[in-house]
């Protein structure tokens, strides 16, 4: 979408240099990530940043609303009610897809999360592209062109709450078999905080302690959370010593309702023209005859599980709890990143933080994803090149 930085790029690139930034990467921690890196950023215009802005703002006067949690009040006798849930989400992440509309490049939303994302990785890739493609520098991954301290600060806000870094928790399910992991080291490293299994906390009464690595027992007054309830569900074989839904003298970094309220629940409710045509199953009044523009998903899931990209009548018969899935038109993914050989399509996830006392989200840093794909995900990507997890560039 830069054509200056796009031809710098590629006539700068080699596998060489492809593989030099996985090895940096992967020195940190010596660990490399164990999803696909993507060999180039994705540069944005301003004109296009604009847009994606647009649709993020149209996203939070939604959430906004002063009915917004009796409106999303469903989400959670779908799923789960933890106490002591906030004013509102700590954590937003907005994805659009880079689709073509009457001629035109337009983002479109396609989906939007209560909950962290890569946000400690991210910056970090940043710093790894800008180091093996010095000219990177004169682009910055940040909404509002704030600078990496200005970011890790606000992020280190969020999180901790004021805290002691000892007493705020990184908390997951087997945290070093995640796939997001290199994100939690880049975490634990640049905010210090530790990262604790869900099956190492200890309750005692209200409180909750882990150990660190002397040993002791060390209170945790906050949670980052990053937990994803399909997963603790499915894992009957996990012993906890607690339960979400206690009643806890603690506090969320992200508070766990919040997964459910922002989600693909409140899709139906978002119209205008950065938003897809999207409908609860159970409010479904026919089954559209052109079902192969329409894509049938679960409300609640992560990662793309469960998403039907070639839907028939039979699937959406199949379904039993219709209020737990959506149908959502196709949109047309223009394919706008020149590789090598062809152009691969995009897919840009703004992350956002929302402080105690704002009253709206921050738009912070972001993620892309590139894929060649009918879809964006892994499984539809695999053993192809140019595609895979990066970040979107703006000029300054």
């Amino acid at each position: 979408m830069i054509d200056k930085y796009r031809h710098l790029f590629n006539s700068q690139f080699t596998e060489e240099k492809y593989q030099e930034l996985k090895d940096d990467i992967a020195s940190d921690f010596d660990y490399a990530p164990t999803f696909r890196i993507g060999e180039t950023p994705f540069f944005i215009s301003n004109e296009l940043k604009a847009k994606i802005i647009e649709g993020c703002n149209d996203v939070i006067k939604l959430i906004q609303q002063k009915d917004f949690k009796s409106l999303t009040n469903k989400s959670l006798e779908l799923n789960h009610n933890i106490p002591n849930e906030d004013e509102h989400t700590t954590f937003l992440a907005i994805d659009f897809g880079i689709c073509e509309e009457n001629g035109v490049v337009v983002p479109k939303l396609i989906e939007v999360q209560g909950f962290p994302s890569l946000y400690n990785y991210q910056i970090n890739l940043y710093e790894k592209f800008k180091k093996h493609y010095p000219f990177l520098e004169e682009l910055t991954p940040f909404i509002n062109n704030i600078t990496i301290e200005e970011y890790n600060k606000m992020l280190e806000e969020v999180i901790c709450n004021n805290h002691p870094n000892e007493n705020v928790i990184l908390l997951e399910i087997e945290p070093e078999k995640q796939n997001t992991k290199i994100d939690f080291y880049y975490c634990q490293r640049d905010i210090g905080i530790p990262i604790v299994c869900v099956t190492d906390i200890i309750k005692k009464g209200k409180q909750l302690f882990y150990k660190n690595e002397s040993g002791e027992e060390i209170r945790v007054k906050r949670i980052y959370n990053r937990v994803i309830f399909d997963e603790l569900d499915s894992r009957t074989d996990l012993k906890l010593n607690f339960h979400f839904s206690d009643d806890l003298d603690v506090e969320w970094a992200g508070h766990p309702n919040w997964f459910f309220r922002i989600s693909k629940f409140i899709l139906p409710f978002l119209k205008g023209k950065y938003f897809i045509e999207t409908t609860l199953l159970s409010d479904l009044a026919a089954i559209p005859e052109d079902l192969e523009n329409y894509v049938l998903k679960p409300l609640f899931s992560f990662s793309g599980s469960g998403v039907i990209f070639h839907v028939k009548k039979e699937d959406i018969d199949a379904v039993v709890e219709k209020e737990l899935y959506i149908l959502q038109k196709k949109v047309n993914y223009i394919p706008i990143v020149q590789s090598p050989d062809g152009k691969v399509k995009a897919e840009v996830r703004v992350l956002c933080v929302w402080k105690k006392d704002d009253d709206a989200p921050t738009l912070l840093c972001n993620l892309a994803r590139l894929s060649r794909g009918e879809m964006i995900g892994v499984k539809f990507n695999k053993d192809k090149d140019w595609v895979g997890g990066t970040l979107a560039l703006f000029e300054r």
